[in-house]
């Protein structure tokens, strides 16, 4: 263990137990330095989230890997210098080398990674995240893996229950291997979640809570241990700034209340 990985270990460790808490953990998405600061200054937050979705927006480049992986762990290396709290990094599906990618992103400050399966086979995506927790190991820190599965993303036109059969079965491979927790995105019901968290484990589901999702009240009694919110955080800021930019456009002012968080 190097230096400086030695000195992440504190953030590591903490954010596996948050991950095991009882209370639910929500990790607000971010995408620079600035956002990373302002949101660990908002009470309550305890660990923060980036979202590769929105680091490629801000970038320039489409989801999905299109942003190269150095600029993609550049910016992971920026947000967690940024702040104090724990940071987890979205790494989409390891940009080809899942092990590699982790190894650099804890090099960077990252204590926690999202590896997407993308529905691989089955066999493929358990070794995707076998060699994301060899590398953490490597490293020698407590690192969590957000093991996500995208059964439900690219679910189809599929029968709902063979979906979620997939899903479990899935998630609990990924724990077999050594991930903390799966993240099931999508828009969920309280079945569908509650049927997760039978089939993979209390505690070991991550989800992404998007318009018209469970309140995280809700999603704590169900047994979830983690929320994000993906790249809405930045559409919410994005949808602020271009309501405002029209008002100005028709001859109006600056908000009230606006704050000078920069």
């Amino acid at each position: 263990m190097t230096e400086n990985v030695r000195s992440h270990a504190p953030k590591a460790a903490e954010l596996l137990r948050l991950h095991y808490a009882p209370e639910i953990l929500q990790v607000i998405n971010v995408w620079d330095a600035i956002t990373a600061k302002v949101i660990a200054h908002v009470p309550g937050t305890k660990a923060l989230a980036t979202a590769s979705h929105s680091i490629a927006a801000s970038h320039g480049y489409e989801d999905g890997e299109h942003i190269p992986v150095d600029e993609m762990i550049a910016a992971v290396g920026l947000i967690a210098s940024a702040t104090s709290l724990p940071v987890s990094a979205d790494l989409e599906a390891g940009y080809g080398n899942p092990g590699e990618t982790v190894r650099k992103a804890i090099g960077a400050g990252a204590v926690g990674a999202n590896i997407e399966d993308q529905m691989r086979p089955l066999a493929e995506a358990v070794e995707q995240m076998s060699s994301a927790v060899r590398a953490a190991e490597g490293e020698g820190i407590d690192f969590v893996l957000n093991a996500r599965t995208d059964a439900f993303l690219k679910a189809g036109d599929r029968d709902p229950a063979a979906v979620l059969a997939d899903a479990i079965e899935r998630g609990r491979a990924f724990l077999d291997v050594g991930a903390t927790t799966v993240f099931v995105p999508g828009l969920l019901d309280e079945p569908t979640v509650t049927a997760l968290v039978e089939g993979i484990g209390w505690n070991k589901i991550s989800v992404i809570n998007v318009p018209g999702s469970l309140a995280p009240a809700k999603l704590q009694e169900l047994g979830v241990a983690r929320i994000s919110y993906g790249p809405w955080t930045q559409r919410v800021a994005l949808t602020a700034l271009a309501d405002a930019t029209a008002e100005l456009l028709a001859g109006g002012v600056l908000p009230e209340g606006t704050r000078a968080l920069n």
